[in-house]
């Protein structure tokens, strides 16, 4: 994330990113846990290949978990305990030629994988590092597995004149079976398209893109939205703060709620998203800094806040956290 111009892009690739942290003593580390650090959980046991960035992650029909994440043409990990994870390939071992006229490095980042309609449809975001001259692609595949996904092109774009940044997307299907594309990074913060289920890509019936979240005063560090209904509410994650830091970064997820899809969102104090409102669910706290780039998965146990974090004890790698989900107070609590 980190999209401010002229900044260092958040979605660098995982190996510039790990050379480029530095190791901190136990004693640093614990400077910057936050005072209420205890009311947040360590993430759940997860072994294996678990070096990830922005995550999201589906359970098949067959109880398969395919995990995707930043990097090496979108990286795939799978596991069928949800604790053991494999490295399995990439999305694309070849890159689609497009994806120049965005990204120098002809790489990909923050996928966005869900399943509708008999096919998996996954969501990716190409960008020009430091900038928000920016392209939302979509890929479908029929079984969701590595080399196994077709490339549809560019579903929406902003450029360097632009007051948003089209990264950082997540597909939401209503009850109603309305297709909405919620989308952003920094700048004026997150917006929301509607999609067309036959297409995948804007409705042309409905182009107006509509403000969901923003810091319209200090940081405008607000990005990687993801919405879930529960309960009659919608529900608007989003990370906030500073990430791809390692040991500094501040990183933190956040959550608001509407009656409505299209907001407005507010947290638990009724102040508005729009106006940089947000109720925290995961922050830094011992060695797990700058949590962020979150999605929800509702499984088989409850609902899962799957995300990464910047290990302390690790020089900063970042690594997959995983959650389960209480709602029982009507506003997600991760355990």
């Amino acid at each position: 994330m980190n999209r401010t111009p002229g900044s260092t892009p958040r979605r660098t690739r995982i190996s510039v990113r790990r050379r480029a942290l530095v190791a901190l003593p136990v004693a640093a580390l614990l400077a910057l846990v936050p005072s209420n650090a205890v009311a947040y959980p360590n993430p759940g046991r997860v072994t294996g290949d678990t070096v990830v960035h922005d995550p999201s992650m589906v359970r098949t029909s067959t109880g398969k978990y395919l995990l995707y994440s930043t990097g090496d043409g979108l990286q795939l990990r799978t596991s069928t305990d949800r604790i053991a994870f494999g490295r399995s390939g990439s999305a694309f071992p070849a890159r689609p030629s497009w994806w120049n006229n965005y990204n120098s490095t002809g790489d990909v980042w923050a996928p966005d994988i869900s399943y509708h309609g008999g096919k998996y449809l996954m969501y990716y975001s190409v960008s020009s590092f430091g900038s928000n001259k920016s392209a939302i692609g979509l890929a479908t595949s029929t079984t969701g597995e590595a080399g196994s996904w077709s490339d549809r092109g560019a579903v929406y774009t902003s450029t360097t004149s632009s007051d948003y940044n089209a990264i950082d997307p997540n597909l939401f299907v209503d009850d109603d079976g309305t297709w909405w594309l919620s989308f952003g990074s920094w700048w004026t913060g997150i917006k929301l398209i509607r999609v067309d289920p036959a297409t995948g890509k804007q409705h042309t019936g409905d182009t107006a893109r509509r403000p969901l979240a923003s810091r319209p005063t200090g940081t405008k560090a607000v990005e990687a939205p993801y919405i879930v209904k529960r309960g009659g509410y919608y529900y608007l994650f989003a990370s906030y703060d500073t990430c791809c830091a390692g040991t500094s970064s501040t990183y933190k997820i956040k959550v608001g709620r509407s009656t409505k899809v299209t907001g407005p969102y507010v947290d638990r104090n009724g102040v508005a998203m729009m106006n940089n409102g947000g109720t925290p669910v995961q922050e830094s706290h011992g060695r797990y800094i700058g949590p962020g780039g979150q999605s929800v998965l509702k499984d088989t146990d409850g609902d899962l806040l799957v995300y990464h974090y910047y290990d302390g004890l690790d020089n900063g790698t970042p690594k997959l956290g995983v959650n389960l989900l209480n709602w029982s107070s009507g506003w997600p609590v991760a355990y």
